[in-house]
């Protein structure tokens, strides 16, 4: 992975997304916006960004990197097998060995569905990675802690508002009360999210809005043959129908987790998994490399599982 990292890093090879999260961060800092208004959007599709606000800090000073640390940084503070071993009988046993957390770690990372996005620039790494943290955080009885980390991740993509509301039940079901982590989450998106709206509500709803969506004056170029993809290039009913299917399979959620809530993180990142997994099948735009958030969820709760028998050994 690191190897062509560096070579497209030294030539300057990368996704467009980088440019343009690169761009909206400079954009930011001189006007206070990171997007431009519907009446500057000339430039095609890579005019627009279709992030939230909170991406743009991660364009200063170069996103490819960024990207990347902030998502080694959170799986290596994420896990796994963090802990006293032997906590399960009532024993404090010695602290789980740091190199083999990190080998764990570095395991992920190198798989060709992390190392190929994290070698070209993919923005959905570091949204991952807080997510991973955030769950973490609300397994060890951090919440507030955990509604920071996630609501940081929810100022970034939308992709990450599912795990808020999924870790908001786990919290709820776990102790009880979720006033800490419900009061930190909705703190740092009123901050990250609300603010940048207010600012520039007509730039915010054309970009992160109404482009992710299809709405806007040029196509996504997020393309692949999925499901969500191929009912909207049948015209407006196809678009409706792809739109009618997300709600439906959003509500269908909704239903799973209320009526059988998860207990532990293992469960919650299941269900992010398979809520995100539905997801990019059913957006009118998307593309097959958005099946990195189930696939990742899907490893690092498994790796979970195994630091819950550490934990109980």
């Amino acid at each position: 992975m690191l190897v062509p990292l560096a070579v497209l890093v030294l030539n300057g090879w990368a996704q467009p997304e980088v440019g343009v999260v690169e761009r909206a961060g400079a954009r930011l800092w001189e006007h206070g916006t990171p997007y431009l208004g519907p009446d500057d959007l000339h430039g095609g599709y890579e005019a627009y960004n279709p992030y939230l606000p909170g991406m743009a800090l991660l364009g200063i000073p170069d996103a490819r990197l960024v990207f990347g640390a902030v998502l080694v940084g959170a799986l290596a503070l994420a896990g796994p097998c963090r802990g006293p071993v032997g906590q399960g009988r009532g024993t404090a046993g010695p602290v789980a060995s740091p190199p083999a957390a990190m080998a764990a770690v570095a395991a992920l990372v190198a798989s060709p569905v992390v190392a190929l996005p994290m070698a070209v620039g993919g923005d959905d790494l570091p949204v991952i990675g807080l997510v991973c943290l955030g769950l973490s955080l609300a397994g060890r009885g951090r919440d507030g802690a955990a509604g920071l980390v996630l609501g940081l991740a929810g100022t970034l993509k939308a992709t990450a508002w599912p795990a808020l509301a999924v870790c908001l039940v786990l919290v709820a079901v776990r102790r009880g009360r979720a006033r800490r982590y419900a009061g930190a989450a909705g703190g740092v998106l009123a901050l990250g999210v609300l603010v940048p709206f207010a600012v520039d509500p007509s730039g915010f709803v054309e970009n992160a809005v109404r482009f992710p969506l299809g709405l806007a004056g040029a196509a996504s170029p997020a393309d692949s043959p999925l499901p969500g993809r191929l009912l909207a290039e049948l015209g407006p009913y196809g678009h409706a129908a792809a739109l009618a299917a997300l709600g439906a399979a959003a509500a269908g959620m909704a239903v799973w987790l209320f009526a059988r809530p998860p207990r532990d993180v293992r469960a919650a990142a299941y269900r992010i998994a398979v809520g995100l997994a539905l997801a990019t099948a059913l957006m009118p735009a998307s593309r097959w490399g958005y099946l990195v958030y189930p696939a990742v969820l899907g490893v690092w709760a498994r790796l979970r599982r195994e630091e819950e028998l550490c934990l109980a050994a």
